[in-house]
């Protein structure tokens, strides 16, 4: 592979374990406070769901990477679009189906529901969602949006200063709470997704600060850098202050991680497991958490132990996922960014 493709194969791999460790948390400690194992797994995973700030911390890096080789807006929502719906939409069917097939309590919806899960957007008019781990969907959408306006208005360099701005008003909500005991309006948390806001901001400056030179501050390398440096520690810091110091110091770690794969340097990500479970791993998140509950309590009311029974759910949603990533996420993406590249070509040419 090319340095450029070692890179972004590393961070998908990165994707992928995040995936695992969110699956593994759900499938232990998660389905153990619902419903109950009826026997003690072999293994547990009680802080699997920060596997999920790993996510976010990739998509800022991602994002900011994509607005770069973006050239007008509509490039970027076809990007983002061809990227989620169609594994969301497939994915969406499949949970309806299998919940409602296999039966689980407190988690089956009806019509009008899946309907409005269609847009993804069902939490901001307070839908329920089909599956719970739809949520992180809506923190990503909304960091979408502030990503393109802001980049629409003044490039890396506005986007950047947006997180500055969003980390200081976290701030601001944190040691309202922690010093004054005053909880400040959740609606403006929401929209400006303060509570994930570090972790998108780690994944900005990895990706800033891996990159040799860039088209918005090509003469100030080294500004730049100690720009990118202090928003770095402003979020550990803010993470810290809101989390706690646990889980500054994780954060610390998934900086590390995202820092290597960014530069090439964890060759072990390259193993076509880590590739393979990366390719699927969007997929995987989607599929395995109403299924593999379902599936769970079938197996489990079945005389099979806990353990077994995760390890062949783990199974049917990798197997579900692959399928689902080959049969419709990669045709699909395929087939809508080809068919907007026509029609760029057409406009060109008319």
């Amino acid at each position: 592979m090319s340095g450029s493709a070692r890179r972004l194969a590393q961070l998908d791999a990165l994707r992928g374990l995040a995936a695992l460790l969110v699956v593994g948390f759900h499938y232990t400690t998660r389905y153990q406070d619902l419903y109950g194992h009826t026997s003690a797994p072999l293994l547990s995973l009680p802080w699997g769901h920060y596997g999920v700030n790993l996510f976010f911390m990739i998509s800022g890096f991602v994002i900011f990477m994509t607005l770069e080789r973006t050239r007008r807006p509509m490039d970027f929502v076809v990007s983002r679009v061809s990227r989620l719906y169609p594994a969301y939409w497939g994915a969406l069917l499949l949970t309806f189906a299998l919940t409602h097939l296999l039966g689980l309590p407190g988690k089956e919806v009806g019509w009008p529901t899946l309907l409005a899960n269609v847009t993804m957007l069902q939490e901001l008019a307070g839908v329920a969602h089909v599956d719970g781990v739809y949520w992180t969907l809506t923190v990503e959408l909304l960091f979408y949006a502030w990503a393109l306006l802001s980049w629409l208005q003044g490039g890396g360099q506005r986007l950047c200063q947006l997180l500055w701005v969003f980390l200081g008003v976290r701030a601001v909500y944190v040691l309202a709470a922690q010093w004054g005991g005053v909880d400040l309006p959740w609606v403006l948390q929401r929209w400006m997704l303060l509570p994930y806001i570090a972790w998108f901001a780690l994944g900005v400056a990895v990706y800033r600060l891996t990159q040799r030179s860039s088209a918005s501050s090509p003469d100030q390398p080294e500004a730049r850098r100690r720009t990118d440096w202090g928003l770095v520690v402003a979020a550990i810091l803010m993470i810290g202050l809101g989390q706690g110091p646990w889980v500054g110091l994780l954060a610390c770690g998934c900086l590390v991680l995202i820092y290597g794969a960014a530069t090439g340097r964890w060759t072990w990500l390259e193993h076509r497991l880590w590739l393979w479970l990366g390719s699927i791993s969007y997929t995987l998140y989607l599929l395995h958490e109403n299924i593999g509950w379902a599936l769970l309590r079938r197996l489990e009311a079945m005389g099979l132990p806990a353990t077994l029974a995760i390890v062949l759910v783990l199974a049917v949603s990798l197997a579900l996922a692959h399928a689902l990533t080959h049969a419709v996420e990669q045709p699909a993406m395929r087939w809508i960014r080809r068919r907007y590249q026509q029609r760029q070509l057409r406009e060109a040419a008319a």
